[in-house]
């Protein structure tokens, strides 16, 4: 297992429950995949999308909304 993944898991094991249950699904598809390329879920996508789109038009949060989020999920 390389350093960085190490790390990760480490941060990963103090977040909440169902945080961590959120990493594990993604590790668990990630290894599904084995040494194929990663498929991203379609909701994962879609919601990306929809945030590059909100973007650009100028739809953006606060720093103020976006350290609350952060704080919320324990970043």
């Amino acid at each position: 297992m390389t350093k960085v993944l190490e790390d990760a898991i480490e941060k990963v094991r103090k977040l909440p429950e169902d945080r961590q249950a959120y990493a594990a699904e993604l590790l668990e598809q990630i290894a599904a995949a084995g040494s194929d390329a990663f498929a991203v879920p379609e909701a994962h996508r879609a919601a990306v999308l929809e945030g590059l789109g909100q973007a650009r038009i100028g739809e953006l949060v606060s720093e103020g909304e976006m350290a609350a989020l952060w704080k919320k999920c324990g970043l």
